[in-house]
């Protein structure tokens, strides 16, 4: 079923101030070509046209631009202190075993030492053992494969963060 109005959520978002809207943007992707992208083509009468810009700025971004947008995650299983975003997405390391915790520390190390940056998946829904496993598979990957992985990982990352920005209230 679809609506013929903006939701309030996503009509709040495209009236923000450029300097605001660009705040919040950041706070769901720290590339700033992709934050850039998304303020260009707004408003947005969906948030499914907010999606699929979101996506299309993603397929675009230079190997810095991820560079950038990596930068702004946390390693696996520590996030930020005093940030609830990378906690709740992260909520499947919360309850890990000390040993599963050390684990995953020496495997992030693993892959930043191989891939140069920190393991990137979209954590929301998975239990430290599946993130576990998908970083020992990915190891394997070469970084040409990875880069790919990583920007599909971004993209949904990207998608549920811009969801909870323009949920309704």
């Amino acid at each position: 079923m679809t609506s013929t109005s903006t939701p309030p959520g996503l009509a709040r978002f495209n009236t923000l101030e450029e300097h605001a809207a660009h705040a919040a943007l950041h706070e769901a992707c720290a590339s700033t070509a992709w934050a850039k992208r998304l303020l260009a083509t707004r408003p947005y009468a969906t948030a499914e046209d907010l999606y699929a810009a979101s996506d299309a700025a993603m397929a675009e971004l230079t190997a810095a631009d991820l560079d950038e947008a990596m930068a702004g995650h946390p390693p696996i299983g520590r996030p930020k202190p005093g940030d609830p975003t990378s906690a709740r997405e992260q909520r499947g390391m919360a309850g890990a075993s000390d040993a599963l915790k050390a684990e995953m520390l020496e495997l992030n190390l693993a892959y930043q030492e191989r891939f140069g940056h920190v393991f990137l998946i979209c954590a929301t829904g998975r239990t430290g053992e599946q993130m576990r496993d998908a970083v020992r598979e990915r190891l394997g990957n070469t970084p040409e494969r990875e880069r790919e992985i990583v920007r599909t990982e971004l993209g949904k990352i990207n998608r549920i963060r811009l969801a909870r920005l323009v949920e309704d209230d």
